[in-house]
């Protein structure tokens, strides 16, 4: 199969005029700067697809049911316990529509792979399911049945607060021993899925329990919770007398396999050590301001070499250009300036994109690029949209970003997933979670 574009963003550049075949739903051969064969699909500016660092799919489903504010101070420690009351309600049948529609929407976004932080283990009395798998193999149904690509990050979670603290009975469905988790990581190797490996947060795992859990992920992905709140700053404080970036960077081997999911409030000796150790930061900008978190200093940890990634987080918007347009707005309101996540005379959209693309190392993975051999995970805007009018090379990811130009198409493994900016099996995924949605909560 063969498609045209009237322009697309290689490794060495915009090019015009490029075909591309697929087989085996990788990219088999790239020619620019030619005519299209009667046979091609012709399309207009092409670019490849983003990897998603950071998702809990089933908190998709909250969306809009927490924007209510309380008798006292609203955070995210209030929000949290609406999102306990809310899981207590799910199975796999559940969470399979819920993750369904949530991937099915970044995929029109633009994200072609996810990280899926999966900590929604048990049934709602606590008791591991007879298949302790079974709600993992829901967001693997989910994946494929959206085409998305997966990494699968099981996530280990034994305690309530630093220090070992005992969990809470509302966080029943999250909990195991090593041994547990041990024999569900076994499991999970049957999966189509990249399988890494997420300790919670330093609240939810001892350092012994950090220790042994890493390993069961050899060469895959670690993700952590770390340093998203003030109030968990200083509670690692009066822990150990160190913060919990401080803390995590002296007593784990962080390397290019961890993703350090939020990292927001951190100093520049921690900024540095993160950026010398090759981890990501995973960065997701609407859920960090939905929930009031605060604003993590990509411009200072960029500039010192460091490598972040974008994540959609509690789902409650699901869009890769807003999230990397928030990601850029943010630092302009910090710092009272324009374009700073990018370098002199260089387009900031193309910028933020680039700096996406490097989340794939999160994921386990090369970031998805069109080149032969590659996996054709392909975003294609709508060439007769008004922002994407007279643009040509890098305008047009500024275009995506600031002035949002809408995707017409995305391609998956060499599928066409996404057409006029829908997913092809969206009425079924939709009427699906319509049905849960209402069972759920009316």
């Amino acid at each position: 199969m063969a498609l045209w574009f009237e322009q697309a963003l290689l490794p060495e550049g915009w090019r015009s005029g490029v075909r591309i075949t697929l087989s085996g739903g990788r990219i088999a051969t790239i020619t620019p700067d030619t005519s299209p064969a009667p046979e091609d699909e012709r399309h207009g500016p092409a670019f490849a697809g983003l990897p998603n660092v950071h998702s809990h799919a089933f908190q998709r489903a909250m969306a809009g049911l927490t924007e209510r504010a309380g008798a006292g101070k609203d955070s995210f420690w209030t929000w949290r316990e609406a999102m306990y009351r809310f899981v207590d309600r799910l199975d796999p049948d559940g969470l399979h529509a819920i993750a369904a529609l949530a991937y099915a929407e970044m995929l029109e976004s633009g994200f072609t792979s996810v990280g899926e932080f999966h900590y929604l283990h048990h049934d709602p009395s606590g008791v591991p399911y007879a298949n302790p798998a079974a709600m993992a193999e829901a967001i693997a149904e989910a994946a494929q049945e959206t085409g998305m690509a997966l990494t699968l990050l099981p996530v280990f979670y034994a305690h309530s607060d630093f220090g070992g603290a005992p969990p809470t009975t509302s966080q029943r469905r999250f909990l195991h021993s090593r041994d547990s988790f041990s024999r569900l990581m076994e499991a999970l190797k049957l999966l189509d899925a990249t399988l890494g490996v997420a300790p919670h947060s330093l609240r939810a795992v001892t350092p012994e329990e950090l220790a042994d859990v890493t390993i069961l992920a050899p060469d895959g992905p670690i993700h952590i919770h770390i340093a998203e709140q003030r109030a968990e700053v200083e509670a690692c404080l009066a822990w150990s007398g160190q913060r919990p970036v401080e803390w995590l960077m002296d007593h784990a081997p962080v390397d290019r396999r961890w993703c350090l999911v939020h990292a927001t409030h951190v100093t520049d000796s921690e900024l540095g050590a993160v950026a010398k150790s090759g981890a990501t930061v995973g960065l997701c900008p609407i859920t960090e301001a939905n929930l009031g978190d605060g604003l993590f200093p990509a411009q200072a940890f960029l500039a010192q070499g460091g490598r972040i990634g974008i994540g959609s987080d509690s789902n409650v918007e699901i869009d890769a250009a807003a999230e990397l347009r928030l990601l850029e707005y943010g630092q302009r309101l910090i710092h009272q300036g324009r374009n700073l996540l990018t370098a002199p005379d260089q387009s900031t959209g193309a910028s933020l994109y680039r700096h996406a693309q490097n989340g794939a190392q999160a994921l386990g993975h090369l970031p998805a690029a069109l080149t032969p051999g590659a996996r054709a995970d392909i975003v294609i805007l709508r060439r007769d949209h008004p922002a994407t009018a007279a643009r040509s090379g890098d305008h047009l990811l500024d275009s995506w970003i600031f002035a949002r130009a809408d995707i017409d198409s995305v391609w998956c493994a060499g599928k066409k997933r996404v057409s006029a900016g829908l997913h092809h099996a969206r009425p079924a995924i939709e009427a699906r979670y319509i049905q849960l949605l209402k069972a759920l909560l009316d």
